[in-house]
């Protein structure tokens, strides 16, 4: 058993209830935090058996004061559907969540993992994408609360790191999929899912030729232990996600047919801002943090789907 204490905000979000298993299974004493605006408590529920596991529930954007080692920072709406919900609250939560996390990790020496996401690129002018890329984004478009809330909360990584040597770590996330996913969430995946196990029409904004990259959630949890695992100073940001790339009619039809659904694929308009394509070079973590992606697509949606058979009867 480890005496290290490790806090994860967004705990009983989709990809954090995840991290919260894989850290307990290691033997971590975690502390859940969550607001519970998209997490949920059934993600977390089967974790109440680990008795080094302990629920909060709180705002991030309220500072807080707790003793910790480790901190990974999840706290943030992370689908069009929930971010745009109230878009001064997402900013809010990326901005202030950030520097009050930011704040707790310099008041108690702890290490911190910043959880950014491939939207900091925007509409990208290079493909794929490169950490190096500074990105093309609007912001003032409907996603820019997320977008540059994000792009904000890697900058306040940097600067605390620069100016009160906080150890951060910042990985940018690709497109991740997998069970606890909500079933309403607005994400592709869980869309079309949902859609193909009810046998509605499968709806495809757009002509369906933009492209996206899957990562199973298994695979990302394990790059984000290893990037929390690297030497002080080595920051990132380092891109986490699945190099394979489909366009979001390859998606579909591939979803209908592992569902064995009877849906038909529809087509609407593209909404502002949508970018055209998606897809990590993922080089940088190759070589820092010896991770590669081992789930292929059509294994990562035949378990996402045997998930939402469950939630969905």
């Amino acid at each position: 058993m480890s005496d290290k204490r490790v806090l994860v905000t967004g705990g009983a979000g989709f990809i954090g209830s995840h991290l919260c298993k894989k850290l307990l299974e290691e033997g971590q004493k975690v502390i859940c935090l969550d607001n519970y605006f998209t997490g949920s408590q059934e993600n977390v529920s089967d974790l109440l058996q680990y008795p080094t596991f302990t629920q909060v529930h709180h705002d991030v954007t309220l500072p807080m004061n707790v003793e910790i080692d480790e901190i990974y920072n999840f706290a943030c709406p992370a689908s069009p559907v929930h971010y745009q919900y109230d878009p001064v609250k997402t900013t809010k939560t990326s901005v202030l969540g950030a520097m009050n996390i930011l704040d707790l990790a310099h008041q108690s020496g702890a290490k911190i993992l910043h959880a950014s996401t491939s939207e900091v690129y925007g509409d990208p002018l290079i493909h794929p994408q490169q950490e190096e890329h500074w990105g093309n984004v609007n912001p003032i478009g409907i996603r820019a609360c997320y977008d540059e809330g994000k792009r904000c909360a890697e900058t306040l990584c940097f600067d605390y790191y620069r100016k009160y040597d906080v150890d951060v770590k910042v990985i940018r996330i690709f497109n991740t999929y997998g069970p606890n996913m909500h079933p309403q969430d607005g994400r592709v995946v869980s869309n079309f899912i949902v859609q193909a196990l009810k046998g509605e029409d499968i709806t495809i904004y757009g002509d369906g030729k933009q492209t996206r990259s899957f990562c199973y959630i298994d695979d990302l949890v394990n790059g984000i232990i290893r990037m929390m695992q690297t030497e002080k100073g080595f920051i990132g940001p380092v891109n986490l996600g699945n190099p394979g790339e489909f366009t979001i009619l390859e998606l579909a039809e591939k979803v209908v047919g592992l569902a064995r659904s009877v849906s038909k694929i529809v087509f609407k308009p593209l909404p502002p801002d949508d970018p055209k394509q998606r897809q990590p070079d993922i080089s940088l973590a190759k070589a820092k943090i010896g991770w590669v992606p081992e789930v292929c697509l059509d294994e990562g949606i035949e378990r996402t789907i045997a998930y939402f058979k469950k939630v969905l009867i």
